[in-house]
């Protein structure tokens, strides 16, 4: 057995030892398992530590459990150093060959890259593989660049993939994991925690906050700054800072140019744009555009952003006031995206509702406040959903202890029970 292989063989599961498989995340697990079976390259995609390497083992797992020989699963994961010799495709072509070659498995062969957008030229060979009618092989891969699978690459395997992105542990993971009842309190711990998998491993405050530090750090390092060569390293990591703790407030990239501006820090509209896409493309901020819902057309200039996971503003950035409400929001706009929907702030009439949620043939409109504590308050949510003339479902959202009656075909939905209704 060459060096080679035995790393391979210290990583994979051909002895039939399975290593820790995590928290089973079943809702992903269940949509990858409709695509089993089948030359479909599965694609997973998702923001460092969100567990897309735990998700790759728990499908081998599955793998095995339904007869297929561990023999005949490759796995592969481009972060751990003893695979630092894998740096192009050609270097992963030879392995698997050798792989074939010395180990001979029967039948299809399971590839299993774990964040393959460290090997150089790595489409190539994955386009071979998903094409290949002389070898049988069943291909996942994972990736945490949302642009890794964009571009020219998409044009090459249109029809050909089905891509999965995978998110922090959602609330009703969270009370799976930690035994909780599904309530008002459950979903406080929730907020003011995240939903990082590894944060559950951690046991106090401090080492939670080095460890989101780091994982900040490598992503704005490894997968922007070394990847497009960014100039200004500093302005990157507050502009990180400003668009986590501006998060569900409607702002312009003008309005942050202007904010760095006023800080003294030279900047421009451009740099400012693209540091915000590469931000995004690691998937630690996303973004909600506006939506003309009479005109069902979008517009451009002021946007949303929200924070992937509210960890890091928990631990990292907790000094500047970000109320409820705000918190709120996020975490309805990351279970609305969870939940497959793409995600909207309407415009209506010149008033904000703060989500048009679209799924298939579904229109949902939601309002999210903290509370309800009065009438002005009460008048305040649901008016803008009122003005909207046609008759999708509408939501308004809260912490409140309990839910108000419908109003004029609006519900008043508890943020614990959103899964209810959606």
């Amino acid at each position: 057995m060459t060096d080679k292989i035995a790393i391979l063989k210290k990583y994979n599961f051909w002895d039939g030892q399975m290593p820790d498989l995590g928290y089973i995340r079943e809702k992903y697990l269940e949509n990858i398992s409709r695509y089993l079976g089948n030359r479909l390259i599965k694609v997973l995609v998702g923001q460092r530590r969100v567990g897309k390497s735990y998700i790759l083992r728990q499908i081998i797992k599955k793998l095995v459990d339904e007869g297929v020989n561990p023999i005949n699963v490759f796995y592969l994961n481009k972060e751990y150093t003893p695979f630092d010799f894998v740096t192009h495709f050609t270097d992963l072509e030879l392995l698997v060959d050798e792989y074939r070659d010395k180990m001979k498995p029967q039948g299809k062969i399971y590839l299993i890259l774990d964040e393959i957008q460290n090997i150089e030229g790595w489409e190539r060979l994955i386009n071979s593989y998903s094409q290949s009618y002389i070898d049988d092989f069943e291909l996942f891969i994972s990736g945490s660049n949302s642009h890794f699978l964009s571009g020219e690459l998409a044009s090459l395997l249109s029809g050909r993939y089905i891509q999965f992105e995978v998110f922090p542990f959602s609330f009703q993971e969270f009370v799976n994991l930690k035994s909780l009842e599904n309530s008002r309190g459950s979903y406080l711990k929730y907020m003011q925690s995240g939903g990082l998998p590894d944060l559950f491993r951690l046991p106090d405050e401090e080492r939670k906050r080095h460890y989101l530090s780091a994982v900040k750090d490598t992503v704005l390092l490894r997968d922007i700054i070394q990847r497009y060569s960014i100039k200004d390293a500093r302005l990157l990591e507050d502009l990180f800072a400003f668009l986590v703790n501006n998060a569900s407030n409607m702002i312009s990239i003008k309005s942050i140019v202007d904010y760095f501006l006023g800080k003294q820090r030279k900047t421009n509209y451009e740099t400012i744009s693209n540091y915000i896409e590469h931000i995004r493309s690691t998937f630690l901020i996303h973004q909600a555009v506006r939506y003309h819902i009479k005109g069902k057309e979008i517009l451009s200039g002021n946007c949303k952003y929200y924070m992937n996971d509210l960890s890091f503003k928990n631990f990292l950035y907790p000094a500047l006031e970000h109320g409820y409400g705000y918190m709120l929001e996020n975490l309805v706009y990351l279970h609305l995206v969870c939940s497959g929907y793409k995600v909207y702030v309407g415009h209506m009439r010149g008033k904000e509702i703060d989500f048009v949620a679209m799924k298939n043939d579904r229109v949902v409109y939601l309002q999210v406040a903290y509370l309800l504590t009065d009438q002005s308050t009460i008048e305040r949510e649901y008016s803008p959903l009122e003005s909207v003339p046609d008759n999708y479902e509408k939501f308004v959202v809260t912490l409140d202890d309990l839910a108000l009656p419908n109003r004029r075909g609006i519900k008043h939905v508890l943020a614990w029970q959103l899964d209810e209704v959606l």
